[in-house]
């Protein structure tokens, strides 16, 4: 009887330790940046060093920031063509109205955005023989529109208008066939939604930016996320240590996923598993740089804007040597370098970006680790 009861007391003992133990590993992070700090950046990142990043959206359809008239970094991006409009930007809205007319919305380019030659798989051939481990789309944008079926957002995305295609879907695979990570950007703020504001911001975050993110992890699984437009709330009001503790603990990519610094105004630099430079910028401020005791990564266009800009020329654009020399110079500080291209509104990778690419990749071959 002592020898049942005590085998018995041992099985319920093992049986708690196991279930401590599968709980300790499973949710070890809580909503703290003391607590998600502690987490390792995965090394199939720290390891992968150039990714390419992709800006497509709406704003591909008028394509047009100033180049020359203009001197800051921001000012040139043409995928801020929507909030230049709402600012009344005198050279945006001149554009515009000689373009499309005054009474035409940014929301009339939706049917003209087709994709009528996106080929994902062209595409992804593409990112691996320019050498790049890892891709990054832009799932929407501070527009708002979305590249994806999004149940928060029914109408404003890609298969309810435009080209009727789910392009998470089709290039994730494409990405993913080809060898490559797949991640996304995603905006935590809208430019013309009613509820981004101070007065419904709880509202935002709890009824529509963290479901929909919650979504996009659920249904693509991406293994990094590219968080942007944090800088008109902290990351309490933001509730992203909430979100980051079930991405760390509960999401389907609990253990590849990586997270950048932009998650409330006075993150950058400071919380995520890498911090970001654009431009060599951090918000205004100097890059990072070699200054980094954390892993980093400096993103930008080969010309001066993420997003396609018709007007861009060839001066404008760096040259495949001055952007091997980028490459060389942030991994040997101990970044990333996460170089975006912008295809047009068909579809295509303009051709100045694809052999700037391909002779990356004709050096990467050579000299890559």
């Amino acid at each position: 009887m002592k020898n049942k009861l005590f085998s018995h007391l041992l099985k319920l003992f093992l049986l708690i330790c196991l279930l401590s133990t599968s709980t300790s590993m499973y949710a070890q992070y809580s909503a703290s940046w003391e607590s998600l700090d502690k987490r390792a950046t995965p090394e199939w990142w720290t390891d992968a060093k150039f990714g390419i990043f992709i800006h497509w959206g709406l704003y591909s359809v008028p394509a047009y920031a100033p180049v020359n008239e203009v001197e800051g970094v921001y000012e040139k991006y043409a995928e801020h063509y929507y909030n230049r409009l709402i600012e009344g930007n005198e050279l945006f809205k001149k554009f515009h109205n000689k373009h499309y007319g005054d009474n035409f919305s940014y929301a009339d380019f939706a049917p003209m955005f087709k994709a009528a030659h996106f080929d994902p798989s062209e595409w992804a051939e593409l990112f691996k023989e320019a050498g790049a481990k890892y891709v990054v789309l832009t799932s929407k944008h501070h527009d708002g529109f979305c590249l994806w079926p999004s149940t928060q957002t029914p109408i404003w995305n890609s298969v309810a208008m435009g080209p009727h295609v789910d392009i998470i879907d089709t290039l994730s695979t494409a990405v993913r066939d080809a060898g490559l990570r797949f991640g996304l950007y995603y905006s935590l703020l809208e430019w013309a939604n009613p509820l981004y504001s101070t007065q419904t911001i709880d509202k935002w975050v709890y009824s529509h930016m963290i479901p929909q993110m919650k979504e996009l992890v659920n249904n693509y699984q991406p293994e990094v996320i590219f968080s942007d437009g944090e800088w008109d709330y902290d990351s309490n009001t933001l509730k992203s240590e909430e979100f980051l503790q079930w991405l760390y603990n509960d999401s389907p990519v609990k253990n590849t996923v990586v997270v950048n610094d932009r998650w409330g105004k006075e993150t950058r630099s400071k919380h995520g598993d890498y911090y970001t430079t654009e431009y060599d910028l951090v918000h205004n401020n100097i890059g990072i740089g070699d200054k980094a005791d954390h892993p980093w990564e400096e993103s930008r266009g080969i010309g001066t804007s993420y997003g396609y800009n018709q007007f861009e020329t060839t001066e404008h654009y760096l040259s495949s040597k001055q952007l091997i020399t980028i490459l060389i110079e942030k991994v040997s500080n101990g970044g990333n370098f996460l170089l975006n291209i912008g295809p047009d509104a068909s579809g295509i990778i303009p051709v100045i970006m694809q052999e700037r690419l391909l002779n990356m990749g004709k050096w990467l071959k050579v000299n890559g680790e």
